[in-house]
């Protein structure tokens, strides 16, 4: 669980080296750390979370990724308890008491929007959930066969450029290109290395990385690879 570095790689962000020495705070917003990458669409930053507070009306749609502890969240609909490796979605207007262990780490993933997303209330991810075919990666970025992916959507934005869920496939070679979107992603199975003219960086299992906007990077998996992933992509 610790990735292997040959210099920088622009595109790629370590999140778990990145979160590591978060100050403890108890403050859902105040106490976050300086983001590891913000714009006007996406925010990604980490937080310590000590004891227990309440957030009203939250304004934007988030995702938690839990680093380390727990985190244990009561809505309305329920009580949602997010342990290490796993995350949740907290849409836009929930209003929720939160409870954290004494060692919480977590990654907090903020998309701005103007409506509650689907679902409506927080929502878990389902590490065990059925996935359905999805499409690879576009032919002409390939350097290899085509790999066979699959996903699940738990959370879809109502402007649907905020998606989060698990998702797997066989191994696939692809060259470097641009990015759009900003993907937060834990790697629950397999090994994958990026590179670009600079130099690669390979995550494997329990890993968890950030992709930024910008001149992108290449992507190789020689094994079977499956993924948490939240990602904010522009719908143009």
């Amino acid at each position: 669980m610790s990735a292997v570095f040959d210099h920088a790689v622009d595109a790629v962000v370590d999140m778990r080296a990145y979160a590591a020495g978060t100050t403890p705070s108890t403050d859902w917003f105040a106490g976050r750390k300086a983001p590891a990458f913000a714009d006007d669409a996406a925010q990604v930053a980490a937080f310590a979370l000590r004891g227990e507070g309440r957030v009203e009306a939250l304004a934007d749609d988030e995702f938690v990724l839990v680093v380390e502890g727990r985190l244990d969240i009561e809505s309305d609909t329920g009580t949602l308890v997010v342990a290490s490796d796993n995350g949740a979605v907290l849409p836009a207007g929930t209003s929720f008491r939160w409870r954290a262990s004494d060692n919480l780490l977590a990654i907090v993933y903020t998309a701005p929007t103007q409506a509650a997303g689907n679902p409506a209330e927080p929502v878990a991810i389902d590490l065990g959930a059925e996935m359905t075919p999805s499409s690879p990666p576009a032919a002409e970025n390939l350097l290899g066969p085509a790999p066979s992916c699959r996903n699940h959507t738990d959370f879809l934005s109502a402007n649907t450029e905020f998606v989060c869920g698990i998702w797997d496939s066989t191994p696939y070679h692809r060259r470097q290109i641009p990015y759009r979107q900003v993907e937060l992603m834990l790697l629950l199975a397999g090994e994958v290395s990026f590179s670009n003219g600079k130099g690669s960086v390979t995550f494997q299992e329990g890993d968890i990385c950030m992709f930024v906007r910008g001149e992108g990077c290449a992507w190789l998996s020689e094994e079977y690879v499956k993924k948490i992933y939240a990602t904010q992509r522009p719908v143009s």
